[in-house]
């Protein structure tokens, strides 16, 4: 585990970083006319904590639109001014951060397909040395959380102190109905290793569709990160970039506005009792699973040495099949997710072998 980061106090940032902490804006800016219109619309919900739009939008094939560059810098600058919102763009090279810089940019994030390549991330930390601006890190595309956790630590060593995580999903080659795969258990690794670093959530980006920005924002919230951010546009059917997941600012205010917020904990002390109550009876549980599994691993060795014994294979395709079918049914029709009782069943499969190889490699009777 990496060492823990020196963020400061979220109270001590230049912007208003209290919960929630929306960020909203075009995908990309562009026209001027487009910008302020967005700004000023957001800016009426009163929800948005920073306005965000692409400059630099890197994009997977050619002679797509990658955005207006610096001279859009003016229009998001010009809508700092009269809308009084801070304002935010994704870097992906020191000529960027020299550019946001200079436009008086207040917050810049490092977008997923720059976060996958530690020689850009360690040219934008090199171009932030003695700047200690908010910098927001989106996941690579690909699902490493220590190339994640790797930016992150670039940025720290030139004496960034004002860093967030943001969860944006990952590339995937298995069908979904999400543009990007959330696999939410990178993220809550990350919170698991760093509790320190602060993290919001991409719903647009993990979406890719505007009927599943509500659902995806929701779930980060009930996963105990900070905020979202949410593309709008004035009408994104004619929006140049990434139009299915942009919503209008109205639509935007809903969204926001039909999200349950938690508490991480309950201020009345019954409460907390209660659930301290019931989380006694988990450890409980726990302890006699690991026990029974301890139990069934004795089994599995014992298995094993019958089989060295009498020259019979590890793999037992047809009784491997057998247990799969018998239990996945059992489990499902006391309502476990067959995802679940599908990766149970192999990991506990691929346990099993590797007891049973160590038996068979060993030099012991």
């Amino acid at each position: 585990m990496s060492p823990k980061f020196n963020i400061a106090p979220l109270q001590d940032w230049p912007i208003d970083t209290s919960f929630p902490f929306i960020i909203s804006g075009p995908c990309s800016a562009e026209s001027e006319t487009q910008v302020l219109a967005t700004a000023h619309a957001l800016k009426a919900t009163g929800k948005v904590s920073l306005l965000r739009a692409g400059i630099w939008k890197p994009r997977t094939r050619p002679n797509s639109f990658e955005g207006i560059g610096a001279p859009a810098l003016e229009w998001l600058a010009l809508a700092k001014e009269e809308t009084g919102l801070p304002i935010t763009t994704e870097v992906a090279k020191a000529a960027h951060v020299e550019a946001c810089l200079k436009a008086g940019v207040d917050v810049l994030w490092i977008g997923a397909r720059t976060t996958v390549n530690p020689f850009s991330v360690q040219e934008i930390a090199d171009a932030l040395k003695g700047v200690d601006i908010p910098v927001i890190v989106k996941n690579p595309i690909n699902p490493d959380l220590q190339l994640w956790i790797g930016a992150l630590e670039r940025l720290q060593l030139a004496g960034i102190h004002q860093l967030m995580a943001m969860h944006r999903g990952f590339s995937s080659s298995q069908k979904s109905v999400y543009r990007n795969d959330p696999m939410w258990e990178i993220p809550i690794a990350l919170m698991s290793q760093h509790p320190e670093v602060p993290i919001i959530c991409d719903p647009s980006h993990i979406s890719g569709k505007r009927e599943l920005l509500l659902p995806v924002a929701q779930k980060a919230f009930d996963l105990g990160m900070l905020g979202v951010m949410i593309e709008s546009h004035p009408n994104p059917e004619i929006a140049l970039s990434d139009k299915e997941q942009q919503v209008v600012p109205s639509r935007f205010q809903e969204i926001i506005e039909s999200i349950h917020f938690r508490r991480a904990h309950s201020q009345d002390i019954n409460q907390e009792e209660a659930l301290a109550t019931l989380r006694s009876r988990i450890d409980e549980i726990d302890k006699g699973v690991i026990q029974l599994l301890s139990e069934r691993m004795e089994v599995a060795s014992e298995i094993g040495k019958f089989k060295k014994k009498h020259d019979i294979t590890i793999l037992q395709l047809e009784r491997w099949i057998e247990i799969f079918n018998t239990r996945s049914e059992q489990a499902i029709s006391l309502g476990f997710s067959k995802e679940f009782i599908t990766n149970y069943l192999e990991h506990l499969h691929k346990e099993s072998i590797r007891m049973q190889t160590e038996v068979m490699n060993s030099t012991k009777d």
